[in-house]
């Protein structure tokens, strides 16, 4: 058998976990959501019928594997792109969704939870409920492309993290992929759920417009093991070692810890792996992330010294720096020289825009 005819076999059958989805569609739809093509009863591949080539074939794009739980669909009413999410219907999870939606917190511009658009009662389990959520892409997908980004993404996820604690809840997994990014303004014309770099129908590239060029929104999302605690409470301590996040040091089943201290935490570590790793020039930020990691718990300073801190950062660096391109570590010498080159002239037309714009 070829390779086309082992796409053609493993793509022309929903597997175990879609036809979960599957087996909901009309009943979805009934509440205003619509699955894709290859979800809806009746479904046959469109590249058997049509006879086009099954890579070409949006209905042959199935369901990642590390989304089993959660399926992205088309809100009726708007053509707006969202994500269904299967949740127990008495989580913390979903309590928690529903109280940073409330309409008085979700007025609050520090509020970076994601919003909770609806919920779903399963038709026929009442244990089980769906959440419905915008549809978030990774906040490095597209790439971060200049200084001010980094500052940007970094204030609103610390911002989001000090309202949560604000507020008695600890997040305590704002790792990477948890802080997510809406990027529907950075697309006009709409992308693919699944091959995101792709237009919705994935027969060309999807249109992307410069981070700069758009306000985008950052936002936490999964409070799967999340504590929330009284405003008044004395004593803050959990214990566990669930976690994207291994390496933070305070972790345990046996010894209780400040689980605020372990965002602080979990978010320098985030800054670590999505900035300082990758890119060279971002080492203004590297000793706040050193505080914001320190080994001790106590040494840390908490999540609204870090915002403090930052935005610290942020004024004192230079206009001029913060539209530099970001440098990726792994560039080629010859390949950062022209990156530079046209960096100086987007920096050089940003500047005259601006000029222009204050006369």
């Amino acid at each position: 058998m070829d390779d086309t005819s082992d796409f053609d076999a493993s793509g022309a059958t929903l597997t175990t976990y879609e036809r979960y989805w599957g087996d909901i569609c009309t009943y979805l739809e009934s509440h205003g959501y619509v699955l894709r093509p290859r979800y809806r009863p009746g479904w046959q591949p469109s590249w058997k019928l049509n006879n086009t080539p099954i890579l070409r074939a949006e209905d042959f794009v199935g369901l990642p594997l590390h989304t089993t739980r959660m399926i992205d669909a088309t809100r009726v009413s708007d053509g707006k792109l969202v994500y269904l999410k299967k949740v127990a219907s008495t989580s913390l999870e979903l309590d928690l969704a529903r109280y940073f939606s409330t309409e008085e917190l979700r007025q609050d511009p520090r509020n970076h939870c994601v919003p909770l658009l609806d919920v779903i009662p399963h038709p026929d389990d009442p244990t089980v409920s769906f959440m419905v959520m915008p549809f978030l892409r990774y906040v490095n997908r597209p790439p971060f492309e200049t200084i001010e980004d980094m500052f940007e993404c970094g204030e609103q996820i610390l911002e989001g993290l000090a309202f949560m604690h604000q507020h008695g809840v600890a997040h305590r997994d704002c790792a990477y992929p948890n802080v997510m990014m809406d990027a529907s303004a950075l697309y006009p014309q709409g992308f693919h759920p699944v091959y995101q770099e792709f237009s919705p129908n994935i027969a060309t590239y999807a249109p992307v417009l410069p981070r700069s060029s758009v306000p985008i929104t950052y936002y936490l999302v999964d409070f799967g093991i999340s504590t929330r605690f009284s405003v008044d409470e004395p004593v803050r301590l959990v214990l566990g070692k669930d976690g994207i996040e291994d390496t933070v040091p305070e972790l345990s089943d046996d010894v209780p810890y400040d689980p605020f201290k372990t965002d602080v935490y979990i978010a320098g570590a985030l800054f670590r792996e999505i900035f300082l790793n990758k890119f060279s020039n971002v080492g203004m930020i590297a000793p706040l992330v050193a505080w914001m990691t320190a080994p001790d718990p106590k040494m840390r300073p908490d999540i609204s010294e870090s915002l403090h801190a930052w935005r610290r950062i942020r004024k004192d660096t230079s206009p001029l720096q913060k539209s530099w391109r970001v440098k990726p570590r792994d560039e080629s010498l010859l390949g950062g020289m022209f990156r530079d080159a046209v960096s100086l002239i987007n920096c050089a037309l940003g500047n005259i825009s601006a000029t222009s714009a204050s006369r």
